[in-house]
């Protein structure tokens, strides 16, 4: 699938929701805990040695193992939203969760473990709500990596374990609070390379991409742009990256555009647990 390229005249286009560079101590309670399960430690030795000396291979959002669009011919499109992590993380986009509801629109919902932790009940909340779908954004959002790679200033997993943690420790997190362990992963900045797509694929997770990518993560993009980034290149099966971690942005005021238009065009939504997917 040829990626779908989408030009800004004043930024880059995906500048990640956290701009952090520091390495986070969040969730090294969980860590420690994890370390002390058994069948936890023997699960990631074994995948330490197996990918011991492994090249990382491609690095980027589209890397040979990583889903990026929905197997249909028809009309149907996923809308996935990312709840990311750093500074100030403990932000939630209420009015476009409500507006979701309202249209009565599913979506697929990415958090990461320091989102789930500083919006703890809301985190619980979207759980129960069947009209969303929730997946893994990584323990510490971050780009996953084999030998440290960064992309956006954000340094990546620096090794294997590190990769095998930010994967695997997520799907535990969420499984325990939502009783649901996640099917899909999406790194931070979606940045992997293909070492790490194969891990996943040994954990049973399918890391997922995007075919189209709105824009809201540049910081204060006008709602139009977002809207006509979405609209211009949307196409069956298409599967777009938006964020809702984020209020002061303008993804809920673009939302606003954007339903009301792909209606009138016949298209509908699903979550990504309701088609099979596809990639390189």
């Amino acid at each position: 699938m040829a990626r779908i390229i989408i030009v800004f005249i004043f930024s880059i286009v995906t500048i990640p929701c956290c701009f952090s560079q520091k390495d986070s101590s969040r969730n090294n309670k969980l860590i420690r805990e994890l370390y002390k399960d058994s069948d936890y430690v023997k699960k990631k030795d074994q995948v330490d040695k197996q990918f011991a000396h492994a090249l990382p291979g491609h690095w980027g959002e589209f890397v040979k193992g990583v889903d990026e669009d929905l197997v249909t011919q028809n009309k149907i499109i996923a809308l996935t939203f990312d709840a990311c992590g750093g500074p100030r993380s403990n932000k939630y986009d209420a009015e476009l969760i409500d507006f979701l509801r309202a249209q009565k629109i599913p979506a697929t919902l990415f958090i990461s473990g320091k989102w789930m932790e500083d919006n703890m009940a809301t985190f619980l909340e979207l759980c129960r709500d069947t009209l969303f779908e929730i997946e893994n954004h990584g323990l510490n959002h971050r780009p996953c990596s084999v030998d440290g790679e960064s992309e956006y200033g954000i340094k990546g997993t620096p090794d294997v374990p590190d990769a095998f943690d930010e994967i695997e420790a997520n799907e535990i997190n969420i499984k325990r609070l939502s009783g649901r362990r996640p099917l899909f992963y999406r790194s931070a900045t979606a940045y992997t390379d293909e070492a790490c797509a194969k891990i996943a694929g040994l954990l049973n997770v399918t890391i997922v991409s995007f075919d189209v990518l709105s824009g809201d993560a540049v910081p204060f993009t006008p709602a139009e742009l977002i809207c006509n980034n979405v609209l211009k290149n949307i196409k069956p099966g298409a599967i777009v990256i938006m964020h809702f971690n984020h209020p002061e942005w303008n993804t809920y005021e673009a939302l606003l555009q954007i339903i009301p238009a792909l209606k009138e065009r016949k298209y509908s939504f699903a979550r990504l647990m309701d088609y099979p997917l596809k990639g390189k």
